[in-house]
């Protein structure tokens, strides 16, 4: 019905200036300049010429998430999770978190500070929805159990 329009920059063109907007992993920046209607060689081609001038990292692309998860107070399980999904190799994901990663006890605690206000939980039905809430934040459970222990241990 409707003919997909040729876009009108060369595929390069349109990688560096996605590129230029943010970091994105080779995986999405792919799938982005396919969506756009380039042909796969076309596009192969970009990501290498990319990856060559270091315009594409991604070491730098999951460092960079990272660093946006932690801020946002989001554990490590999530954080892969989410690295994951955008197809980032294992072993760049493990390199980029023992790069940036805070300590995880803390952040959950912070966390749960801030959620919950440093109240702890009234009955066991309470508490099981704080456990639920910072598992879905991607921490572990000697995490969970660390942030909503009021002690120092």
């Amino acid at each position: 019905m409707y003919a997909k329009k040729k876009p009108t920059l060369s595929v390069k063109e349109a990688a560096i200036q996605l590129l230029s907007r943010r970091d994105h992993g080779i995986a999405e920046l792919q799938q982005k300049l396919t969506q756009k209607g380039y042909e796969e060689t076309e596009v192969q081609q970009a990501i290498a010429f990319c990856h060559e001038y270091h315009y594409l990292d991604d070491l730098r692309f999951a460092k960079s998430q990272v660093r946006q998860h932690v801020f946002k107070g989001h554990g490590k399980r999530r954080i892969q999770q989410e690295l994951n999904a955008k197809r980032v190799a294992e072993s760049i994901i493990d390199a980029a978190l023992e790069e940036e990663a805070p300590d995880w006890f803390e952040l959950a605690r912070e966390t749960a500070l801030k959620k919950f206000k440093g109240k702890p939980a009234a009955d066991k039905k309470e508490y099981a929805k704080q456990v639920r809430f910072l598992q879905y934040r991607g921490y572990s459970f000697d995490q969970i159990h660390y942030a909503l222990s009021g002690d120092d241990e």
